[in-house]
């Protein structure tokens, strides 16, 4: 059997990345970077190439808004904010999230016995 667990478990990571955001997000204004770095300390490492487009889609949709703020060190910066949208989205997603978790768990547990 030729099974590749990396991909399961990218895709997986790719499923909550976007609940994982929102969440940076809903503790204050940030920047991709900080995004990135913060993502990172929790071992869901994310490109800027796979950031980006999240980060559009999620304004396009209402979710995200931002500004720029110029940097002492380089270019402005584009800080993203969340919504009001954005915040009860979060909201609805974690309740989903849990309810997924304790299925997950449960499901996991009977199998293991």
């Amino acid at each position: 059997m030729n099974v590749n667990s990396e991909n399961t478990k990218a895709q997986m990571r790719k499923g909550v990345l976007e609940l994982c955001i929102l969440s940076i997000l809903s503790q204050g204004d940030a920047y991709p970077t900080e995004i990135i770095d913060k993502l990172k300390e929790t071992k869901l490492v994310v490109v800027e190439g796979t950031l980006y487009p999240l980060l559009t889609r999620l304004k396009n949709t209402g979710l995200l808004s931002y500004r720029w703020e110029e940097s002492t060190s380089g270019p402005p910066r584009k800080y993203y904010k969340l919504t009001e949208i954005g915040q009860q989205y979060l909201k609805e997603l974690q309740i989903s999230w849990n309810e997924l978790v304790v299925a997950v768990n449960k499901t996991i547990s009977n199998n293991q016995n």
